[in-house]
């Protein structure tokens, strides 16, 4: 089901709660939402609709991919950039890290770890800093 946007800057300034397999509907929403705004959209993250969950979902080269309770554990190759966020106007700079390495579990609650780099690991830094409660 696509959901409302959140853009209560106090809502989205607050860390998320870690997400349970009770939570994949949750997923399933996040991933129809970021469908629905898939025109100016790339990644999502639960307290964007309203669900302090630390889940995100995000476009890796054409295909949707989720991560509950994602975690990084090493950054690499810092660079200045700008973001947008469907939860705020505008443009703002930020930092980011070319290469990260992420740990995370999937619907499954299985654990992975796997490294992303470029514009796939910029979209997923975005998404976890909300699930930290830090409004880019």
């Amino acid at each position: 089901m696509v959901r409302p946007l959140m853009t209560d800057v106090v809502f989205l300034a607050q860390n998320a709660l870690p997400a349970t397999a009770e939570d994949i509907p949750v997923a399933d929403d996040l991933l129809d939402t970021l469908r629905a705004h898939a025109d100016g959209c790339v990644g999502m993250a639960a307290n964007m609709i309203g669900v302090n969950k630390a889940i995100i979902v995000f476009d890796n080269d054409g295909t949707l991919c989720e991560m509950f309770n994602p975690v990084i554990l090493y950054r690499k190759g810092l660079y200045l950039t700008e973001e947008g966020c469907l939860s705020l106007q505008g443009q703002r700079k930020t930092k980011r890290h070319k290469t990260i390495k992420v740990q995370w579990q999937d619907r499954a609650m299985q654990t992975h770890v796997k490294n992303f780099t470029g514009w796939t690991a910029q979209i997923i830094q975005h998404e976890v800093d909300h699930c930290s409660g830090i409004i880019i």
